[in-house]
C-alpha cells in the first residue's frame, strides 16, 4: 500500500478537516480513529510534520516522550486501565499516513470513550 499523497493529519491539525478530539497541547493532538481496530482506538499525533520515526533524533526526542505521557493522561482521565501503544514505521510496516502517529488501543468497556 502506497503512502497517501495528502497528509490527512496535517489537515486535521490545521483545522481543514474535523476530528473527534480527545486531547490537545501546543505540540500534540489526540483524536479517535475513524476506522477503529479496537473498541477504543485513539491516534496521538505530533503537530510537527515528521514522516516516520526514522526522522527523529536527539534534537526532537522529547516530543516522543510527550506522546507517551499523553497516552497516560488520556487513560487516567477516561478510566482506561489497560491499553496497547503501537506505531508503524514506514510503508513496509503498514504505515499508511506519512506522518508519525501513535495508536492507543484498548478493549476496555468501562471507559466513556
Amino acid at each position: 500500500m502506497a503512502f497517501m499523497k495528502d497528509n490527512i493529519f496535517m489537515k486535521i491539525i490545521t483545522g481543514q478537516l474535523p476530528c473527534d478530539r480527545i486531547y490537545e497541547t501546543d505540540r500534540v493532538i489526540a483524536f479517535k480513529d475513524i476506522t477503529p481496530k479496537a473498541r477504543i482506538h485513539i491516534l496521538i499525533v505530533p503537530k510537527r510534520d515528521y514522516k516516520t520515526l526514522m526522522e527523529i533524533d536527539e534534537d526532537n526526542m522529547d516530543l516522543f516522550g510527550e506522546l507517551m505521557l499523553v497516552a497516560k493522561k488520556i487513560a487516567k482521565k477516561h478510566g482506561i486501565k489497560g491499553f496497547k501503544l503501537h506505531m508503524n514505521v514506514g510503508e513496509e510496516a503498514g504505515q499508511i499516513v506519512p506522518h508519525v502517529h501513535l495508536h492507543m488501543l484498548s478493549t476496555e468497556f468501562r471507559s466513556a470513550l
